[in-house]
């Protein structure tokens, strides 16, 4: 039954970890995806001035122009690309434009390409909806990410290869000549390319590249959920394809009729001047506690893990700790306070050796964090 999906067991932490500060009041996470600060003043204000003087229904189911054009010209200021608003689809954030995106793109038994380890919501989904996930088994030798070779070592090509750049759960990031010849063989072959850019914004060093630089006939997935620090807000964005421009329309009409318009209005100011400053300042706080994790992890004997070259996560191998790494997280958080993502979440064969552990809080309470896994660990 499409009912039988696998746990998101991220969002089980979440109400473990929220039970833990009721009874306790000491928990530190360390597995959460979402950034520690709000959304940018200038959007709070925006949608403060909304709630108080607009009518706030319905709007036009791709999402309103201003916003639309807003984000067209973050691609042309970004990537160098020439995006007509008329190709953004706005959505209930990106989760929702992913399961449009499998919906317009896919039929019932297509089979779909994606690594592991990944975001397991997109394999579930995609389970959920009929389809046939193909695991593309990605290691630190590749930086977690898929390649041609992979795809080319595949029985047949599937109908759809989904990336993600920077990856959750392990913040790496694709090279940019990678991905190019990625997009060449999914266009030589036929197979659409879904490409999850959603933490664009937040890297460290390394740049990162759009599926839409190669070619738009890709489907893209943007959010101002990461980068612009607006998790609950649920907005999220597709670059349409033209020949997928008027599905999505359809299928949003009737699955959504449009995103939460308030949240519409207001983002459109996250693409300003003023909210980026704001927000590359969270960006630099993220580069200090990678350098704190890159220093911290050996120390307490974690040394397998790619270091993240962008989001805000590290993927680390704790198999000389435990082979049940769910329970493991649950005993950590029983005897710390400290809440850490389990592995079975983003890869089902060998995440039991892993964890992800979440780097976009405060400074000081990561340092808190990790002090108490150190003591955990006895080290």
């Amino acid at each position: 039954m499409r009912s039988a999906v696998a746990p998101f067991y991220v969002m089980e932490v979440a109400k473990a970890a929220a039970e833990r500060q009721r009874t306790h009041g000491d928990m530190i996470g360390l597995f959460v995806g979402q950034p520690a600060t709000p959304a940018p003043r200038i959007v709070r204000e925006q949608a403060a001035r909304a709630v108080r003087d607009d009518v706030l229904g319905y709007t036009v189911t791709n999402g309103i122009p201003v916003l639309r054009a807003a984000i067209a010209t973050e691609y042309r200021r970004r990537y160098g690309i020439d995006v007509d608003p008329e190709q953004v689809v706005i959505t209930t954030g990106s989760s929702a434009g992913f399961v449009l995106a499998a919906l317009a793109a896919l039929d019932a038994g297509d089979q779909v390409a994606m690594a592991s380890p990944g975001y397991p919501a997109y394999r579930n989904t995609l389970r959920a909806l009929g389809a046939e996930v193909v695991t593309l088994r990605t290691d630190a030798r590749t930086r977690f990410q898929p390649t041609v070779e992979m795809l080319e070592s595949l029985p047949q090509p599937p109908r759809a290869v989904v990336i993600a750049s920077p990856s959750n759960p392990t913040g790496t990031i694709i090279d940019a000549a990678e991905l190019g010849r990625i997009s060449a063989w999914c266009d030589d072959v036929g197979c659409r390319l879904i490409s999850d850019e959603i933490y664009h914004g937040i890297s460290f060093g390394a740049e990162c590249a759009s599926a839409w630089q190669f070619g738009q006939d890709h489907l893209v997935v943007g959010s101002v959920s990461k980068y612009h620090s607006m998790t609950g807000w649920r907005l999220g964005w597709l670059l349409a394809p033209s020949d997928l421009a008027d599905p999505l329309d359809r299928l949003q009409a009737n699955l959504a009729i449009c995103a939460p318009a308030v949240s519409q209005v207001a983002a459109a100011a996250a693409f300003t001047e003023e909210a980026r400053l704001e927000l590359d300042g969270h960006v630099a706080r993220y580069a200090r506690n990678r350098e704190v994790l890159l220093q911290r992890l050996p120390e307490l004997g974690i040394t397998s893990f790619a270091p993240p070259d962008g989001a805000f996560y590290a993927y680390c191998d704790v198999g000389h700790l435990t082979d049940d790494s769910l329970q493991w997280c649950e005993d950590v958080l029983a005897a710390t306070g400290v809440a850490l993502a389990p592995g079975v979440d983003f890869d089902e064969e060998q995440g039991r050796r892993m964890i992800r552990l979440s780097f976009c809080g405060q400074t000081d309470e990561l340092n808190q964090g990790l002090d108490r896994l150190a003591a955990y660990m006895g080290r």
